[in-house]
């Protein structure tokens, strides 16, 4: 009884408090994340906000969880943005500052909030504070003449993956498995990315590593990148290898991800995410991991919108979540959108395992599945990105 008072009480929240930021569902929402010179740009408010030559935007993304594990921790098992629970917290507030290379350019985000602690999680504490602040920081280079070939300098988003970190920008709130378990959120190096004729693009970056912007090694990740993009249709394919492991005697991680993306109607999207890693340790176990997503997105009218997706994650050598099992997961997110620049989302989340993982009370991996309910809310301001 009391979950279905609880399911009562966000539903009634969702069509009667304020929306905060977000789009409704635009006639090419893009899920993944590209090179700067090949994404899709996203509808733009009417007014943007700029000073002289730099574009500002920004957002504040705040939410609610609730698990129904009540776990003593109030930790949400293999999130990695919304991780509290039962409480309420403060996802990502953000600014970012931003000129387009014409022919030089550059773009800085920087914020904090729980969105920017998992990120640098990795990075050594000893480690410069300000950096665990910032998100992007790189310079642009794009010459004239160079037939749209563009070089980025410093720390950018990873290419990988179906989803990016800005929820505003994603169909869901929560992100997917894949996206938090699978691959890196970030790199420190040099891209460069170039359209290659009327479909396709093609990008490649030379970077320190995976998650950290001072090199734990003397080796370099390398990044692979080609995207084919149609009217109906886009699918980008993603490959990692480098050394990752601390010093130079650990072997190679090799991290391939694909995103097919069906964009048939303005109201109705999909995409399907694959996944595969290995990492390869001479001093240790071999490690991989394997696993794929499904979600749509559909359209009910200018102000609401559902979204559903559903996915399997293999972590066979315990490299993700340190534990071997094998992971499902189901979300069923509704948005509504009470006017530009304001989102809100309600989102149902069943996590589950094949081995005793979650933690139910007091007591840690004792449950094999987990149950949230979920109330988000977004404000942004000036061009989405």
């Amino acid at each position: 009884m009391k979950y279905a008072q609880a399911i009562s009480l966000h539903l009634v929240l969702l069509f009667v408090c304020p929306a905060v930021w977000g789009q409704a569902v635009p006639a090419d929402p893009q899920p993944g994340s590209a090179p700067a010179a090949t994404q899709p740009a996203s509808p733009e408010p009417e007014n943007i906000w700029s000073a002289g030559p730099i574009n500002f935007s920004g957002l504040v993304d705040v939410y609610y969880s609730s698990n129904f594990n009540h776990p003593a921790s109030r930790i949400n098992a293999l999130r990695n943005f919304d991780v509290k629970a039962n409480q309420f917290s403060l996802n990502m507030a953000k600014l970012t500052l931003e000129h387009t290379a014409d022919p030089v350019g550059f773009r800085v985000d920087f914020g904090f909030g729980r969105a920017f602690e998992t990120m640098h999680a990795s990075e050594p504490a000893d480690g410069p504070n300000v950096l665990r602040n910032i998100e992007q920081a790189y310079l642009s280079v794009k010459p004239k003449g160079w037939k749209g070939l563009q070089l980025d300098f410093g720390q950018y988003v990873t290419s990988a993956g179906a989803e990016v970190i800005e929820t505003s920008s994603n169909w869901n709130y929560s992100r997917s498995l894949l996206f938090a378990l699978a691959i890196p959120y970030y790199h420190f190096g040099v891209r460069a990315s170039l359209p290659v004729g009327q479909h396709f693009s093609a990008g490649v970056h030379l970077a320190n590593g995976w998650n950290n912007v001072e090199d734990n090694n003397s080796g370099k990740t390398v990044g692979l990148m080609a995207v084919w993009s149609g009217k109906l249709a886009s699918w980008t394919n993603t490959y990692h290898v480098g050394r990752e492991q601390p010093g130079d005697l650990g072997g190679l991680r090799h991290l391939y991800d694909t995103t097919l993306l069906l964009t048939p109607s303005p109201k109705a999207n999909f995409y399907i995410n694959f996944d595969y890693g290995a990492d390869r340790n001479p001093l240790g176990p071999n490690r991989r991991w394997v696993g794929v997503a499904g979600a749509a997105r559909f359209a009910l009218n200018s102000q609401f919108a559902i979204a559903p997706r559903l996915e399997w994650f293999n972590d066979a050598d315990g490299f993700a979540t340190g534990s071997v099992q094998r992971l499902k997961e189901f979300t069923l997110t509704g948005e509504y959108k009470m006017r530009q620049g304001f989102l809100t989302r309600l989102e149902y989340r069943r996590d589950w395992s094949d081995r005793p993982f979650f933690e139910r009370g007091a007591v840690p991996g004792v449950f094999k599945n987990q149950d949230t309910i979920l109330l988000g809310f977004v404000a942004c301001f000036g061009p989405k990105r």
